[in-house]
């Protein structure tokens, strides 16, 4: 299904890890669905995303469904920016910005083309290009002296970014990312999506990278953005995010053994040709530990099998490595703020 040139994502099963999205997200999206008395409730359930998950503040929603429930929002409100600028981003816009870079030769022209598409279509916010000797910025300048909401200035980022790895077809590491804005509870994500150097409360919004990015070539036509344009730009919240760092290379090394069969740290060191303190203290510079790794891969992959499989809930139990259902029942509440059945049943009651 398609509308102004935006395809709705069609939901296969599918039980590999595609990551998952914070119920923080879907609620931010659903703010101007509301205000501008939109049925939130219908758009959800046409998502495949239980309301009641909107209580459970741990609660995650699969990439897929989030991607879907951006697609409808953007249909009902003719608004692909969730209706958080003045002027609206009306549907049909995102293609028409990846109409107008899809010829321009390096990512710099691009994304000096994209930024001013942007300034043409919102009256809030728009971004400037900065390039000073090795490192490149990309910063928000908003109309109003008080900040915006994290999730305005961050969707800016994560479409602008998004846009341009597809553009040279590689993921452009952040070296950091800087808001204006009050630290939101869903900063976590934003660690993921955008850089571990991540801080809010600064002087201004913007992304830093490095500048020889700015000369690489567009490796994209009019024929691959076709198929870009089937998932963009929902996508951008799992394909782009940040896969050089080493909690995602351990994620990466994770997935493809069975749960039961992961290393302890020790093993997982000297794999990684490192020292135990080495290891731990790389781990920390990116917020995250060993035992925190793991239970974000197995809680992505409950997730993904619940959503996309037939599997009894035992039987999911026991491919995430849990001995009995139980265990697997109390770590999934720690997780979700629900029961797998309750889970479960909540996405069949749509």
């Amino acid at each position: 299904m398609t509308f102004s040139g935006f395809h709705m994502p069609l939901l296969r099963d599918r039980t590999s890890d595609k990551g998952t999205i914070s119920i923080g997200f879907v609620q931010e999206a659903l703010v101007g669905v509301r205000e501008r008395g939109f049925d939130a409730l219908d758009l959800l359930n046409r998502a495949g995303i239980s309301p009641e998950l909107l209580n459970a503040p741990q609660a995650r929603v699969s990439s897929a469904h989030f991607g879907l429930l951006w697609h409808l929002i953007a249909e009902a409100m003719d608004d692909e920016f969730f209706g958080m600028d003045s002027h609206p981003m009306k549907a049909g816009s995102f293609t028409l910005l990846c109409h107008s870079v899809i010829h321009c030769d390096t990512l710099e022209r691009a994304l000096r083309r994209a930024l001013r598409f942007f300034r043409l279509i919102l009256d809030d916010m728009e971004g400037e290009l900065q390039a000073n000797g090795e490192t490149a910025r990309v910063v928000i300048r908003e109309r109003h002296s008080e900040p915006g909401r994290a999730f305005a200035c961050g969707t800016f980022l994560i479409m602008l970014h998004g846009l341009a790895c597809w553009l040279v077809g590689r993921r452009i590491p952040l070296d950091s990312a800087r808001f204006r804005c009050a630290e939101p509870a869903y900063s976590p994500e934003w660690r993921v999506l955008f850089s571990p150097d991540l801080r809010f409360g600064e002087p201004e919004t913007a992304i830093a990278f490095p500048a020889e990015f700015l000369a690489m070539a567009n490796v994209q036509n009019e024929r691959t953005m076709k198929v870009f344009l089937r998932s963009a730009p929902a996508n951008f919240l799992v394909k782009y995010r940040n896969s050089d760092g080493l909690v995602a290379r351990i994620r990466r090394q994770l997935r493809h053994i069975p749960p039961d069969t992961w290393p302890d740290f020790e093993t997982l060191a000297q794999q990684l040709h490192s020292s135990v303190s080495t290891l731990r203290r790389h781990l920390l510079d990116e917020g995250q530990s060993y035992q925190s790794i793991k239970d974000d891969l197995r809680r992505d992959l409950a997730i993904s099998q619940l959503c996309h499989s037939e599997k009894s809930v035992l039987d999911i139990a026991l491919d995430l490595g849990f001995a009995e259902a139980s265990a697997f029942h109390r770590a999934f509440k720690k997780w979700t703020g629900a029961r797998p059945g309750e889970y479960r049943r909540a996405l069949a009651g749509q």
